[in-house]
């Protein structure tokens, strides 16, 4: 597995590197396919709402609750990754769960990630859409990823949590650090799905940074003929 840039580069430490042992870190994982414009809107606001010192993107090895449908290969995503990030000093990417044998859970990710950093592990964060919320106590050792990371829940505009639903399902003390995480943000248009029609339709779609389109071009990525 490795933490990409590779090596430590200004205030991104590469991997294994011990000089930040009490650095806060951000985890902020999903499919990416591709990543967009909202992804980087939503880690740049959490670097800044949560003072973190790194914010790590993990791209998943199939889309999480999505069992169905074809992701573009690890490779492309990783690439795509590594091109939106450039120019972003608190952001790194890690394939962690592209290389991990069997199925990948959150548990393990956020067990694992803090030793490849340098950072501290009980300054995890986990940025979670506020979707995902509801069912997180049934995800794998839900709870136990609850009490040993700081979680962030992003909100768009008006949504709403169930946070009386929740109180019936977590301890107080995990209800109480998912209130201090909510991170509340102005909705942003882009869609990896809408964009994803757009570039089939031969469209060029707004969204994406302008090296991730341009990667896309260049490989044919999201057309009608396929990836």
């Amino acid at each position: 597995m490795s933490v990409y840039p590779p090596g430590g580069q200004g205030n991104r430490p590469g991997p294994r590197d011990r000089s930040r042992p009490s650095a806060s870190l951000g985890v902020f994982g999903g499919s990416f396919d591709p990543v967009h414009d909202g992804h980087l809107f939503v880690a740049r606001a959490a670097l800044e709402a949560f003072s973190l010192d790194l914010l790590a993107l993990v791209p998943a090895a199939r889309p999480p609750h999505k069992p169905g449908r074809r992701l573009a290969s690890a490779q492309h995503r990783m690439a795509m990754l590594e091109r939106a990030i450039r120019g972003h000093p608190r952001l790194v990417l890690s394939d962690i769960e592209l290389t991990r044998e069997g199925p990948s859970y959150t548990i393990d990710t956020v067990a694992e990630l803090p030793q490849l950093l340098g950072a501290d592990p009980r300054r995890v964060h986990l940025i979670l859409g506020s979707d995902n919320l509801p069912d997180l106590p049934r995800w794998k050792d839900g709870l136990r990823l609850l009490e040993q990371v700081q979680p962030i829940v992003v909100l768009r505009a008006a949504e709403h949590i169930d946070l009386e639903r929740l109180a019936r399902e977590v301890p107080p003390a995990i209800l109480a650090k998912i209130e201090r995480g909510l991170l509340r943000l102005e909705p942003h248009p882009a869609s990896s799905t809408a964009l994803r029609a757009q570039l089939a339709a031969g469209r060029e779609p707004q969204g994406l940074p302008e090296a991730v389109q341009a990667y896309i071009r260049e490989h044919g990525l999201y057309s009608s003929a396929g990836r």
